[in-house]
């Protein structure tokens, strides 16, 4: 009896270990492909001066630059390889899901589970190399008219520079998409998430000194330094607390009898988020609000400088203009994209085939409409909870000159890919655990029994 529980006690800890083994593996993994990545963001691409970019990036970091530089980890401004980042990819994602919902072939395979959701990713792919070779031989045109008080961006502009610019920048952001697939397959956490998570958190330790040494010069009080940090805390749990949030609408699904057994009889619940939206609203904000500025910045014509220049003045950071747009773009965006993911017809129909319905409420469209009032409801809180946090970062940039890194919208993306990576982590250690139990109650069962 004694050998049986050494045995059982030796094979359930030799399990353990190797599942935990095989948990610090992944998260090495992780943070190497991570260091990869960012060694990446510091190889210049051929033929640009670096000195001329970061000057150009200083005049026009306030504009859609700056966020794209945000993104990318400082990529954009040195003009790397990895200048494009992953950003292709994002662009292409969302094109697909909007064409998902909008062309019925793409969303029956949408419909067929493992291989359509294959085929779908393959599309994104093709979709991504399309968008890195325009937006890549556009900057490499674009780098070509950019001069600075050193001289020209390009030692040596024409053709040659322009092919050789886009193979390297669509050679860097398919590195990183590919990249980020390993990581998701064989580390933890979103692959793509992270490598926009490390791109910000990179250069958040350079804004925080840069706001310390406001404080140091006297521009900001030590007051306000002390309240700032402490509000950004509050903010951060007041994100969690808003992420996690949502309602569960019960849902019961009858018995039925198959043969001799009972089966169904569940109950169980359907959880919709508060924000379903995540993070795209004020990315989406952001970019169109920042165009003006950006078109502006770069226009040779005098004509369309003026009026261009007058929009990008009423659209500056802080103005009552950008302000309500800003607010009203959010919304929009909250809404439009809530309605592409999530649909509420769909659910009902799902639950109707499989017998589910919720207390209350007839199963087909009294359902679908409920689940739509429900959802609308939940959007308004959303879309609320978004221009709260992405309101009062903005007020704080443009009036007491706070780092453009600390925005609502870096944060938000800091916070969810955190809890995101966070929840993979606790559940490859439940997995782990239940394993654990399983081994237990096998080798419990196989044990010699008392005499």
């Amino acid at each position: 009896m004694a050998s049986a529980t050494d045995q059982l006690g030796n094979s359930l800890n030799f399990g353990v270990l190797a599942k935990a083994t095989e948990l610090k593996n992944r998260i090495w993994f992780t943070l190497g492909a991570l260091i990869v990545y960012r060694i990446g963001t510091y190889v210049p691409v051929p033929g640009v001066d670096a000195a001329v970019m970061g000057e150009m990036l200083r005049q026009h970091g306030g504009g859609i630059l700056g966020m794209f530089d945000m993104f990318t980890g400082g990529a954009l401004g040195r003009m790397t390889v990895l200048a494009l980042n992953i950003m292709p990819y994002i662009s292409a994602s969302i094109i697909v899901q909007l064409m998902t919902a909008a062309i019925p072939s793409w969303e029956a395979l949408k419909k067929e589970g493992d291989s359509g959701r294959k085929k779908l990713n393959q599309y994104t792919r093709y979709l991504t190399l399309i968008i890195a070779i325009v937006q890549a031989y556009s900057i490499g045109v674009g780098l070509e008219a950019i001069r600075g008080n050193s001289g020209p961006a390009v030692v040596d502009p024409g053709m040659l520079f322009r092919i050789s610019t886009t193979i390297t920048l669509v050679g860097g952001t398919m590195f990183l998409m590919w990249l980020g697939e390993q990581i998701t397959a064989r580390g933890v956490g979103n692959g793509i998430s992270l490598i926009i998570f490390a791109g910000i958190v990179a250069n958040l330790p350079s804004a925080l000194i840069s706001t310390l040494e406001l404080g140091r010069t006297g521009a900001l009080s030590t007051f306000f330094i002390i309240f700032f940090l402490t509000a950004a805390v509050g903010t951060i749990a007041f994100v969690v607390f808003m992420e996690r949030a949502q309602r569960r609408l019960p849902v019961q699904y009858p018995k039925r009898q198959v043969g001799n057994r009972m089966f169904g009889g569940e109950n169980t619940h359907l959880p919709l988020k508060l924000n379903t939206s995540g993070v795209i609203p004020p990315i989406f904000a952001s970019s169109l609000l920042l165009l003006p500025a950006t078109v502006a910045g770069f226009s040779t014509d005098r004509t369309v400088d003026t009026w261009l220049q007058t929009i990008a003045n009423m659209l500056a950071h802080g103005q009552p203009l950008y302000m309500a747009l800003y607010v009203a773009l959010i919304v929009f965006f909250s809404f439009f994209y809530t309605a592409v993911v999530f649909n509420p017809a769909e659910t009902a129909d799902n639950l109707k085939k499989y017998g589910g319905f919720i207390p209350g409420i007839r199963p087909g469209q009294q359902t679908a409409d409920y689940l739509d009032r429900v959802l609308t409801r939940l959007t308004v809180l959303g879309a609320a909870y978004l221009v709260v946090v992405c309101i009062i970062p903005e007020i704080l940039i443009s009036n007491y000159g706070v780092p453009f890194y600390f925005g609502g919208t870096s944060l938000l993306i800091i916070v969810t890919v955190t809890m995101d990576t966070v929840a993979q982590v606790q559940s490859h250690l439940f997995a782990h655990q239940y394993e654990g139990l399983i081994k237990k109650a096998r080798l419990g069962g196989r044990g010699p029994r008392p005499r």
